[in-house]
């Protein structure tokens, strides 16, 4: 660094190094001094149609103001520890999170047959889970934390399928991310569909297969939706739960856990919202 000192007394000049010198440290403790995340959970209860829904939301209390909101939507085994790690980790990244209940009571599934019997109503009738939603989305609006004029969603699975169809739908959402979920459903139409879409698939998906992929896409197309579709190599169904390989051995499933997809998808995902929600 070069300084010019002419017209300038030594005298000047050390006081002007002194005060750069204060100036650095500070922004130097300032930095330092920034404290780690403090989530804070909490188990919230909300009514559709007659069902109670029993959802976990969480969020940093070391942040001030009102942030967005991120919706996290449940496998088919229902809301359970895996879609409250989710919460917890978009509360890490300065979100008001919330895991909802699609089940209703929460309920969870202890076996495939099972969450095939829960998840099924909803495969059939897409609006039912849009319903669930909403109340979710009208429940996370309540908290002062919340900014409701941007939320979105994620989903995992039987998650995915749901949020998905929820933005053909026309839920007041911004952006939804479908991790690993299924691509059927209602058809898009333009007049509905506002928010933009990330899709995560894993390329060795048993459960999803390339049909779906064509039409999934061709439909986005067909309308112009704001869509971006990433595959992941060698990634399976569930590839972003660290109990898949354990519960695909025990239920005799092909899926596993893939922990570069799971790193790289999670990635794409902070990228997404992160642009999403910039002002």
């Amino acid at each position: 660094m070069t300084f010019i000192t002419t017209g300038m007394t030594q005298h000047h000049f050390r006081n002007i190094i002194f005060i750069c010198m204060v100036m650095i440290t500070l922004q130097s403790f300032s930095n330092s001094a920034k404290m780690p995340p403090r989530i804070r959970e909490e188990q919230v209860t909300y009514v559709c149609n007659g069902v109670t829904l029993k959802g976990f939301i969480a969020w940093d209390e070391n942040l001030k103001g009102t942030r967005p909101v991120v919706l996290v939507v449940h496998e088919w085994w229902g809301l359970n520890d895996y879609a409250k790690m989710r919460a917890r980790k978009l509360a890490e990244l300065g979100y008001f999170a919330m895991a909802a209940d699609l089940f209703g009571n929460g309920v969870i599934a202890a076996s495939p047959a099972e969450a095939q019997g829960l998840a099924t109503p909803f495969y059939k009738d897409p609006q039912l889970a849009k319903s669930r939603l909403d109340a979710a989305i009208q429940k996370v609006k309540e908290f002062p934390q919340a900014d409701p004029s941007r939320v979105a969603a994620i989903g995992y699975c039987f998650g995915g399928f749901a949020v998905l169809n929820a933005a053909k739908l026309g839920a007041d959402l911004e952006g939804v991310v479908s991790f690993h979920g299924g691509l059927g459903g209602v058809p898009a139409d333009k007049k509905l569909l506002k928010a933009k879409i990330l899709v995560c698939h894993g390329g060795s998906d048993q459960f999803v297969p390339q049909h779906d992929v064509d039409a999934f896409k061709q439909q986005m197309d067909s309308i112009g939706a704001d869509y971006t579709f990433r595959i992941y190599a060698n990634a399976t169904h569930a590839f972003t739960n660290p109990d898949a390989t354990k519960t695909g051995k025990k239920f005799n499933m092909p899926i596993e856990y893939n922990a570069v997809a799971d790193k790289d998808s999670w990635n794409d995902m902070k990228t997404f919202l992160a642009r999403l929600f910039e002002k």
